[in-house]
């Protein structure tokens, strides 16, 4: 609880909004609030210690902005989702452990994001996969590559 935090203890939320942290109680009980530059606020407490809270007690790696934007989720979310139904539909490909999502899988999340950034993906021709060895369909990158 903030009354028993040690001097100039700084309060984040990393969590699911600012009702995790009882921000109200905060301001109700400070003896003064200084604002040190945006989204870092200082908060003494009657004791004489301090609290220096950052985003107002909101999600800070959102209010920061140094959270991920909503079409880097969206990627990660898609790559989870299908790795799942991976899991789910192909069993016996997939022994307990620690697999690497499939490059076909990978470039199907890719390709399927193209079009908010304004990109349009071209197909190779038969001349330019037989050149460097693809299956025009896919994966363009070997198992082991790491983007």
């Amino acid at each position: 609880h903030f009354a028993v935090m040690k001097n100039d203890s700084i309060v984040c939320n990393i969590g699911h909004f600012d009702i995790e942290l009882d921000i109200a109680w905060m301001k109700k009980n400070a003896v003064n609030h200084v604002n040190i530059k945006p989204q870092v606020d200082r908060f003494q407490l009657a004791s004489g210690n301090h609290i220096i809270l950052l985003a107002e007690g909101r999600v800070v790696n959102l209010v920061c902005a140094t959270g991920h934007p909503s079409f880097v989720m969206s990627n990660s979310f898609s790559n989870q989702v299908l790795a799942q139904i991976a899991l789910w539909t192909d069993i016996e490909s997939y022994p307990l452990g620690v697999h690497m999502l499939p490059k076909n899988l990978d470039e199907e999340v890719a390709a399927s994001h193209l079009a908010k950034i304004g990109v349009k993906l071209t197909k190779l021709t038969a001349v330019q996969a037989e050149y460097l060895g693809l299956n025009p369909e896919g994966p363009f990158k070997p198992e082991h590559y790491r983007y």
